[in-house]
């Protein structure tokens, strides 16, 4: 019993994925010439532990690593520490890593804020981890699933999307994983371009309340 239902978890998992890959690559596909170098406008969320954060409370930032995710998400919890490794690496640096949850928690009870602060606490989360309710700075971002990455940079002082997709490329072994978000940063830190700007994300669908 214990291996079928394994092997059932296995499979369900790995139709989502699949699932995803095709819904990823078609946004991808539409959004890949659009995204790079649009402007991010400032914005203040609701932290798990119930202070308001947003871009301006970071004086000295250099620039962000924007990540929206979730709870219920199987993918994206392959990420946990993926970044808070991110955020330990680079906040010395100036840059910071904050997590979004854009999921509607009126169809998703799992995406509730009392989750969600359940959930920064049992997988230790070193960085913020915002509620957008009412969906603003997804839509804003064009944030489709979760994981859904972003670097951000300052450019004529305006924060300006640089990097836009995946954390990187292999979810279940990162020690093969081309690390998308570490290149992106690593080049900016060093006044370069981005060579590889934009990719896929692949995840769980974010669906915006009409």
């Amino acid at each position: 019993m214990i291996t079928r239902s394994f092997k059932s978890i296995c499979t369900s998992l790995s139709l989502v994925l699949i699932i995803s890959v095709v819904i990823g690559l078609q946004s991808f596909l539409l959004n890949k010439e659009t995204i790079i170098g649009n402007p991010v406008n400032e914005f203040s969320l609701i932290n798990v532990d119930g202070r308001k954060i947003g871009l301006n409370d970071y004086a000295n930032a250099k620039g962000f690593i924007v990540v929206f995710t979730c709870n219920h998400c199987p993918f994206a919890k392959l990420y946990t520490d993926r970044l808070n490794a991110l955020n330990e690496k680079y906040k010395l640096n100036g840059v910071h890593l904050l997590a979004i949850n854009s999921m509607d928690s009126i169809l998703y009870r799992d995406e509730s804020f009392v989750n969600m602060q359940k959930r920064s606490k049992s997988e230790k989360y070193n960085f913020p981890y915002l509620q957008d309710g009412d969906q603003t700075v997804g839509r804003n971002f064009e944030a489709d699933h979760t994981p859904h990455a972003y670097v951000i940079w300052k450019v004529n002082n305006q924060w300006t999307i640089q990097y836009s997709g995946a954390i990187d490329d292999n979810g279940e072994e990162p020690e093969k994983a081309k690390p998308y978000i570490e290149n992106a940063v690593n080049a900016l830190l060093k006044n370069e371009a981005v060579t590889e700007s934009c990719t896929p994300s692949v995840g769980c669908k974010i669906f915006y309340r009409k």
